[in-house]
Order: structure tokens, then sequence, then C-alpha cells
């Protein structure tokens, strides 16, 4: 198979994975009880906490042993900033709809915003590692290399298949649309791709900064676990939300030992 084949493909499951992913919204056709939603929130909060630390966390940690007995530093750093940036793009959307002189309400920048943003920014730094993966693989020249870097790309596919489906469910209850809640599920992915492609022409300029790409990813999703996701789950008198995380904490750490 032509090496440039293989890269369109590798590329292309990535995305496809996300979409496959978010298309699980269609599976329900009444609206989501609060139990249900309970479950959704608490299967999303396993999915990204395992992320950001099978996916993100030790992949920045292990890229950063140059630092020596530093290397907690960049991921620290990365980590804060991530958390922050959150912090800072919910202040901002008060303050425009304040000067819009429309009354802020929590939920304008709430729950589907935030888990948006964190789980796109998530799928920056997974696609640079496919991009780098592939532009590697042109420098080495080699057949088994390329193999190598479509093996990267099927497996983080395949972990963006519950990733998708940790966005879209949850906006399900949210939006009262299905449609709305894949597409917004579908385009958390579509950076996917674009990063890839960068990566694959800027592999030797990228490859330094991306344990602090990783770890700013990781700050982001914890932020919104923490702030959104957890709370929600619990929303209900039943404790069927903590088997939901569990569940989903499982899934995502199989996926990504298993294909890490």
């Amino acid at each position: 198979m032509n090496n440039t084949v293989i890269t369109i493909l590798g590329i292309s499951f990535i995305f496809l994975m996300t979409t496959l992913g978010s298309a699980l919204v269609f599976l329900f056709k009444r609206n989501v009880s609060d139990k249900l939603n309970s479950v959704f929130s608490g299967f999303s909060s396993g999915i990204m906490i395992a992320a950001s630390v099978w996916s993100l966390i030790l992949p920045a940690l292990s890229q950063s042993e140059n630092w020596g007995k530093l290397a907690f530093l960049p991921v620290t750093i990365g980590f804060v900033l991530g958390v922050i940036f959150l912090v800072v793009v919910e202040k901002l959307a008060t303050v425009v709809e304040k000067k819009n002189d429309k009354p802020y309400k929590k939920k304008s920048f709430g729950k589907s915003s935030k888990l948006f943003l964190a789980v796109t920014l998530h799928n920056i730094p997974e696609g640079l590692s496919v991009g780098l993966a592939f532009g590697n693989a042109f420098i080495v020249g080699t057949e088994s290399a390329f193999y190598l870097a479509l093996a990267v790309a099927i497996g983080i596919g395949i972990q963006n298949f519950p990733e998708g489906s940790a966005i879209s469910l949850p906006m399900h209850k949210e939006f009262g649309s299905r449609w709305k809640a894949f597409l917004f599920g579908m385009l958390s992915g579509l950076v996917e791709p674009i990063m890839a492609v960068a990566g694959v022409f800027l592999s030797s300029l990228l490859t330094p900064v991306l344990p602090w790409l990783l770890a700013f990813s990781a700050g982001s999703m914890m932020y919104v676990v923490a702030e959104e996701l957890m709370p929600e789950s619990k929303s209900s008198m039943s404790s069927i939300g903590t088997w939901g995380f569990i569940f989903g904490f499982l899934l995502m750490m199989i996926l990504d030992v298993a294909l890490g």
C-alpha cells in the first residue's frame, strides 16, 4: 500500500471514530431521565479522568525525561495553565454578557460549553501525536515505520469512540436535540485530523512542546470533571452515577493501556 494512502487512512480513522461515538446519541429515542443523565455524566467523568492520566499526563511525564528530576515541572505548569485557561474563558463569558445587558446565567457557559472546549483541547495533542508519528515515518522512509504510525492512529481512533459519546450523550439533555449534540461531538474531533496534518509537516518543530500541550489539555479536562460532570453525576438520589464513572474509567483505562 502507498505510504501516502496509509497516512490518509490513519488520519481519517481518528475523526471517523469520534463521529461514530457521537452517533450513539441517536440510539436513545426518548428524552434522557435524571438517572440516565447521572450515568452519562459519571461515564463521561470516568472517561475523561482516565484519558487525562493515561493519554495525557503519563506521556507528558515520559516526554519530559530530559528535565531529569524536574520532569514534573513542565507537566505541572501545563496542567495549571489548562485550568486557568478555562476559568478565564468562563470569566470572559460573564463580561461579554454584562456588556450586552444580559443577566449572566451559569448555564450559558455551563457544562456543554466547557465539556466541548476541554475535549477539543484534549484532541489537539492527540492529533499532533498521530501527525508526528507519520511525520517521523516519512523521515525514516521504511514501510514498517508507516505501519507503526498507522497502529498509533488506530489506537487513538478506538479511544476516540467513547470520547465522542462522552460529549454527545450528556449534551443531549441540555440541548434537547440529538442532532445538535451529535454535531458538537463530531466537531470536537475535527481538530484531530487538522492537527495531525500539521504534525506531519512540522514534526521536527512541534515535538519539544508536546509535553506542555498534553499537560495543558489534561488540566482543562480535569477542571470540567470537577466543576461540572461529577456534581451532575450526583444529581439523582441514586448511586448509579458512580457506577457510570467506574465503568467509564475502566473502559478508557483498558483502551489506553491495551492500545497505547
